[in-house]
């Protein structure tokens, strides 16, 4: 198994940019992608982005597209959540998942075998 570690969320304004952090430990060489999900308060959880470890080809929700960045760094077991211009909308429990085999539908879609205890984005307007 996968175990994740999210960091980095807070309250910012509206405009604002915050950096979400996710460390991966465990049973990291089996990793296949990693993603970030989020949740609003009485909302489902929902698909942020994610990343195809193995080309590194990247996948993101329609409302973040131009706004959020994931990235990695192989070395550290690290993953990313670069979030710029936020808004309102955006406030949200964030949570890092990371996939160990392919299902069916589309490669960053859920399931994923293992996620993170979550982070606290709010944005104020």
């Amino acid at each position: 198994q996968v175990l994740l570690v999210e960091s980095g969320g807070g309250l910012v304004q509206a405009g604002g940019s915050l950096r979400l952090s996710c460390a991966a430990s465990g049973r990291t060489v089996g990793i296949a992608a990693m993603g970030w999900f989020r949740q609003p308060l009485g909302k489902e959880r929902e698909f942020v982005a994610a990343m195809r470890w193995s080309v590194g080809d990247t996948a993101y929700a329609d409302s973040v597209k131009g706004r959020f960045t994931i990235s990695r760094d192989n070395a550290k077991n690290m993953v990313y959540l670069q979030m710029n211009n936020l808004k309102p909308e955006d406030t949200a429990v964030y949570y890092c998942a990371a996939k160990e085999r392919w299902y069916g539908g589309a490669w960053y879609a859920a399931p994923y075998d293992s996620w993170g205890q979550g982070t606290q984005v709010t944005v104020s307007s």
